[in-house]
């Protein structure tokens, strides 16, 4: 079974997790409404190709990168297919985190003390961030910071974690820039291992510049990152669970 455009590289042991399976389990395990709803909302099998798929693209900005100890403080995200991305449905939210605000991060993000003063709680726009990924694929680069990040945010808040199906763009672009030979090179040469983060794995595909560290312009860059990776190197009949992790 193969699904890259490669003719070298098989897919067959890259099936993700049996999701629809995780998800029926939630479902019975949780005590919250809000999350009963998110979990029984699930209807994606993983046989579906990925061509057939709604996506949302999520980023987050953080006062730092340890969510044991740091916090939300922005979220981006943008509904899309492989065939059209609904900037007119985008949502952009800066929350005020329980975290302190650390400077080195204001340099990163650009989102300032002032900014979140008047910001509200996490929780106040949670039902409506669930409502928006609920029945969709969720895609991101870099999947540990958004997944554990929104995780350890709402089980703060109540009670209970969150879980379901990513697509990490930075992870594609390791099945084919971080395999052995590449990292066995790059110790034996000297030369560093191509870089797999946003902006230059998105110039590979001659994709437009961006300029990163705001969360509705890096889910935006992401999703046209999906849209570019699928369109160049796979088929669009390839299922979904081949991605979702």
């Amino acid at each position: 079974m193969f699904f890259f455009r490669s003719k070298t590289t098989d897919l067959k042991n890259k099936i993700g997790p049996d999701w629809p399976a995780i998800m029926k389990k939630y479902n019975k395990r949780t005590k919250v409404p809000l999350l009963k709803n998110f979990y029984g909302s699930w209807g994606i099998d993983g046989n579906t190709a990925i061509e057939n798929v709604e996506f949302v693209a999520l980023d987050l900005e953080t006062t730092g990168l340890d969510p044991t100890k740091c916090d939300i403080i922005s979220i981006g995200l943008v509904p899309f297919n492989l065939s059209r991305i609904y900037c007119n449905q985008a949502k952009h939210w800066i929350v005020k985190p329980r975290k302190p605000l650390e400077d080195d991060s204001i340099v990163i993000h650009g989102i300032t003390h002032s900014d979140i003063s008047g910001a509200p709680d996490f929780r106040k726009i949670l039902d409506e961030l669930l409502l928006t990924l609920k029945g969709k694929v969720v895609v991101v680069h870099y999947r540990r910071i958004e997944r554990e990040f929104i995780d350890l945010a709402i089980k703060s808040r109540l009670g209970e974690g969150v879980i379901f199906p990513i697509i990490d763009t930075l992870e594609i672009e390791s099945w084919f820039y971080r395999k052995k030979r590449h990292k066995m090179w790059s110790k034996f040469s000297g030369h560093p291992l191509t870089s797999i983060r946003l902006a230059d794995s998105r110039r590979r595909y001659n994709l437009p510049f961006y300029h990163g560290h705001n969360a509705l312009i890096d889910a935006i860059a992401t999703a046209e990152l999906l849209q570019a990776q699928i369109a160049c190197r796979f088929n669009l009949r390839c299922p979904i669970n081949v991605f979702w992790r």
